[in-house]
């Protein structure tokens, strides 16, 4: 696998396995047919042997640290064995991630969230509906004050909710 571009994709699908749904925290993972159409999904056939405990371990640390609740030395465990190689063409030198068969998700998914705190810190982030919601997004506004997944759900739902306190809270005028 080259490495040339971030992997932000695949470290957001990682990072949202466990959405609430009707109130309920789910964990796509969980049950080994959805985890093996998952990872099927996002690394093909080919990379079906991917360690299913150590993605999940590697997905719930990830959590923990956009939480900071967490240390990045809690990733060891999921780089093991993982490195770079060089390759060598006639138009020069990139970089391959070599990894064992078994951690390549997991490693793919470390090796963008470390790019994202590195090229973009603070960027990747909890959507703000915690009540309601477990989703993970990457803030790409300009202004970098993007509060939740989705303005067309989330965001509108708290809005709607503070717009309602403050009606309610408002004093009346007779």
């Amino acid at each position: 696998m080259k490495v040339e571009s971030l992997d932000e994709g695949l470290l957001l699908a990682l990072l949202n396995t466990t959405p609430t749904v009707a109130g309920e925290v789910t964990d796509r993972l969980a049950d080994p047919e959805e985890a093996g159409a998952w990872i099927a999904e996002h690394a093909g056939e080919a990379h079906l042997g991917e360690d299913l405990a150590l993605l999940r371990s590697t997905r719930d640390t990830l959590q923990a640290l956009v939480h900071d609740q967490a240390t990045p030395a809690a990733l060891a465990p999921a780089l093991h064995g993982v490195s770079y190689q060089p390759f060598i063409s006639d138009t020069g030198i990139s970089w391959r991630l070599a990894t064992p068969r078994e951690h390549i998700l997991a490693a793919r998914a470390i090796v963008a969230w470390d790019a994202l705190r590195r090229t973009a810190p603070g960027r990747l982030r909890a959507c703000e509906n915690k009540d309601e919601c477990t989703l993970f997004f990457v803030d790409h506004s300009k202004s970098n004050s993007a509060r939740w997944c989705s303005m067309a759900g989330c965001g509108n739902r708290m809005k709607a909710r503070r717009h309602y306190e403050r009606r309610k809270n408002a004093p009346t005028i007779t």
